[in-house]
């Protein structure tokens, strides 16, 4: 079988269950780079929790965990142990070392809001949103991709 996976072979269709077995096959087979970490339901607000996720997007993990220790907000502390997770999880599930560890990818994604009545004069009533957010932390090791 050749390295790049094709729908066709031997001028032959292969059946879709086949195709995905094989593609499936041909990942799992392929040397793990990457881990992730994931905080969900986290009562702070998405945008409060973006500049901060900003400071450390694409720098290694060593100067990312110096910014977040550093850091007075909330977020940050959030973060830190979201990231300290994929670190940990990059080490023991897929035997990287953290030194050589980057921050790929971070996503601070909103959750649900919890809804509460905030009274106002009159007898009459706003809404006041108390936000979440999903916060989603991929490391990667630059040396092993080719």
């Amino acid at each position: 079988m050749s390295t790049e996976l094709s729908r066709k072979q031997n001028d032959r269709r292969l059946k879709r269950s086949v195709f995905h077995k094989l593609r499936k096959e041909q990942e799992a087979a392929k040397p793990k780079t990457g881990a992730t970490a994931t905080a969900k339901y986290l009562r702070i607000s998405p945008s409060k929790c973006r500049s901060t996720a900003n400071a450390i997007r694409g720098k290694k993990v060593s100067e990312a965990l110096q910014i977040l220790m550093f850091s007075p907000k909330k977020a940050a502390r959030l973060i830190y142990k979201v990231l300290m997770s994929a670190i940990a999880n990059a080490e023991n599930n897929f035997g990287l070392n953290s030194e050589n560890l980057i921050v790929s990818e971070i996503m601070i994604n909103e959750g649900p809001r919890m809804k509460r009545l905030w009274a106002r004069s009159r007898g009459r009533a706003d809404i006041l949103q108390k936000r979440m957010a999903h916060i989603t932390i991929t490391v990667k090791d630059p040396s092993l991709e080719q």
